[in-house]
């Protein structure tokens, strides 16, 4: 049998705190590595504990959760930890500039659990988590505000179906979304992702919907 996935939880608030590793503690393939209250605490834990994901807040004491994934997921750290950020805000910037700091993905606050656990063993796969209507909304709605002046398309170093690939991802959809969308097979879809990832150089579906919009390539 598989070792069960180890997750740290951090938050602030001491009775969410206990719903989310009772929750996450209950799965037969997950269980609570460490808990703490603040951000700092969150670092050291995840450096000393070395868990598969960090269920991060955003708003913490001593440290915000932002802060906190910079340090654990950042683009100039070796050994990048995975963080889940759960959030109640919504429509709020916060979750932006997590995604900038390198979360592997969001959900909210009031997801029901078994969303959660999704979330969590998705992350843990390596995959991004992003909801589709959320991303939209969320992304789009500060869009105007966060990024800079539009780019032009020729000027990235993207091949016109890759930024096509780009701007569905941006979208939210699924590689299997993608695939019916511009009649491919889910292989060809997966290939185009992988090389629009690496010419991009970010690591994962999120931080390529941050760069479509920090570039003006989603509405």
């Amino acid at each position: 049998m598989r070792a069960p996935l180890r997750v740290l939880v951090a938050d602030d608030q001491a009775l969410i705190r206990t719903g989310l590793v009772t929750i996450i503690d209950a799965q037969p393939d997950l269980e609570v590595a460490g808990e703490c209250g603040d951000g700092k605490a969150a670092v050291e834990l995840a450096r000393e504990l070395s868990p598969d994901v960090v269920v991060m807040d955003v708003r913490m004491p001593v440290l915000d959760g932002i802060t906190a994934t910079r340090l654990l997921a950042g683009a100039d750290v070796a050994a990048p930890v995975k963080v889940l950020v759960v959030t109640n805000f919504n429509l709020n910037e916060n979750v932006y500039q997590a995604l900038r700091a390198g979360a592997a993905g969001f959900l909210l606050k009031d997801a029901p659990p078994d969303q959660l656990l999704h979330g969590i063993r998705t992350v843990a796969s390596g995959a991004a988590l992003l909801d589709p209507e959320v991303t939209r909304e969320l992304v789009g709605r500060y869009a105007t505000r966060i990024r800079p002046a539009a780019a032009d398309p020729g000027d990235l170093p993207l091949a016109p179906r890759e930024l096509e690939v780009l701007r569905l991802v941006a979208e939210g959809l699924s590689n299997n979304e993608i695939a019916a969308a511009l009649v491919l097979s889910q292989e060809t879809v997966k290939t185009y992702v992988s090389r629009m990832l690496a010419k991009l150089g970010v690591r994962d579906r999120v931080q390529a919907v941050v760069y479509a919009y920090r570039h003006g390539l989603a509405d």
